[in-house]
């Protein structure tokens, strides 16, 4: 668990933006023994072998194990967090300082970056020897978004309503600059022409809690979701068909790109690996019958100050196992043909777990997973680790869920599963 722990605090310190989880991702993937893909190349899969491939920001991973019948077991995750974007002509000069013209990414609780120290992070896109390049960057230094002192803002503690156009704007330098500064203090030496670049938290992740049993990190919503997949794909066991660990960009923005959850990338791929293994399309089909598409994203905990925002009979509690998600609007994909094949394999592997709900006078959250799975038609789930203060600059949960969830993951990789006449087996 150890190890373990410690490649996830590497993740959600260092995974600044998608592009630098992309970056992480691949660097474990090539150490056991993955074959980068590309996209626009012949694939020459074999039986046994173990591969990815990235589109934009997102990435897509596979083992293709024992192949007699083929199907699909997938665990899906994302790999973006809400942050503050940077726009075009990002530079406010006023007479006293030099600001950042930002735009929200996602749905973030705004009020928890102010007065903290943030990074500008992303990639930039350059053109070098007639090629485009991106590059992906971090700034060595910190801005910070200041709050109005309470001597100017009297009311701060009884409301306080924040405007992104005005309120979240970084502090950037007292001296005037212009752009290219800018991308020159992040490496860069070129003339950049487009960039995507995010104001994100610069905190290291941190042991938390009296007995040091909670960890505390920015972008636990959801990297902690996609270390456990790709810990758990990276020792499965298993006797039969592909496990795919799908890591997606854009998921806290609606997943509508072409590489989303809501895009072709995950069709496309897994259409990819059937024809290069010398499946046909009607072999395809009948695969995706017998496929499991796991949506792994986290839950809300019981909140220590606000019990009362939890369902009356479903209280997602912190190091209790893994939570299995339900709402009856399919904000969520779990079924009960679903939650019972995952009780059943969680309780084969003792794997803890515990179900979420949301209350019925407030509105859901939502995933990629019933995206996903409409557009295959395939069963599935949605599972994750309880937390507190998601979509904040600052987030925690217990590290027993995240050994859980590893292992539950594990589990579901190395169940062979199979489908018929409505009901799945687990063999």
């Amino acid at each position: 668990m150890h190890e373990q722990l410690l490649r996830l605090q590497n993740t959600l310190t260092n995974g600044l933006t998608p592009y630098h989880v992309n970056e992480l991702t691949k660097t474990q993937l090539l150490q056991n023994g993955y074959i980068a893909l590309f996209e626009e190349d012949d694939w020459a899969l074999e039986e046994g072998g173990k591969y990815f491939v990235e589109r934009d920001g997102s990435l897509i991973a596979f083992a293709l194990d024992n192949l007699d019948n083929l199907s699909f077991k997938i665990a899906a995750a994302h790999t973006d967090a809400c942050a503050l974007k940077l726009k075009g002509n990002f530079l406010v000069s006023t007479p006293e300082y030099t600001k950042v013209n930002v735009e929200p990414y996602g749905g973030g609780v705004w009020y928890s970056f102010f007065d903290r120290p943030l990074k500008i992070a992303g990639r930039v896109i350059y053109e070098k020897d007639g090629s485009v390049i991106a590059q992906t960057v971090q700034s060595p230094y910190c801005v910070q978004i200041p709050s109005v002192a309470i001597h100017f803002n009297r009311e701060v503690n009884e409301r306080f309503a924040v405007n992104p156009q005005i309120d979240l704007l970084p502090l950037l330098s007292l001296q005037h600059t212009d752009e290219q500064a800018v991308f020159q203090s992040l490496g860069v030496s070129e003339r950049v022409l487009a960039h995507d670049l995010f104001l994100v938290s610069a905190e290291s992740a941190f042991d938390s809690g009296m007995q040091s049993e909670l960890l505390s990190s920015p972008r636990v919503d959801n990297l902690t979701s996609v270390q456990a997949v790709l810990e758990a794909l990276l020792s499965h066991q298993t006797q039969a068909g592909v496990c795919v660990g799908a890591f997606f960009n854009h998921e806290e923005v609606g997943n509508h790109s072409a590489q989303g959850a809501g895009g072709d990338f995950l069709e496309n791929t897994l259409r990819r690996i059937a024809y290069s293994l010398r499946f046909n399309e009607i072999e395809f089909f009948k695969a995706m019958a017998n496929s499991f598409l796991l949506s792994v994203d986290n839950a809300h905990a019981v909140h220590p100050n606000h019990p009362e925002k939890s369902d009356i009979t479903n209280k997602t509690e912190m190091g209790k196992g893994i939570v299995i998600k339900s709402h009856a609007k399919q904000s969520y994909a779990t079924t009960g043909v679903t939650s019972a094949v995952l009780k059943s394999i969680f309780e084969k592997a003792n794997v803890p777990y515990q179900t979420f709900y949301n209350r019925s006078d407030a509105k859901s959250g939502a995933t990629l997973g019933n995206i996903c799975m409409s557009r295959f038609g395939i069963h599935g789930a949605d599972i994750g680790l309880a937390q507190l203060a998601m979509h904040s600059a600052l987030e925690c949960f217990a590290k027993a869920d995240y050994t859980a969830l590893i292992d539950g993951v594990s589990a579901f990789y190395s169940t062979p599963l199979s489908q018929k006449e409505n009901v799945v087996f687990l063999r």
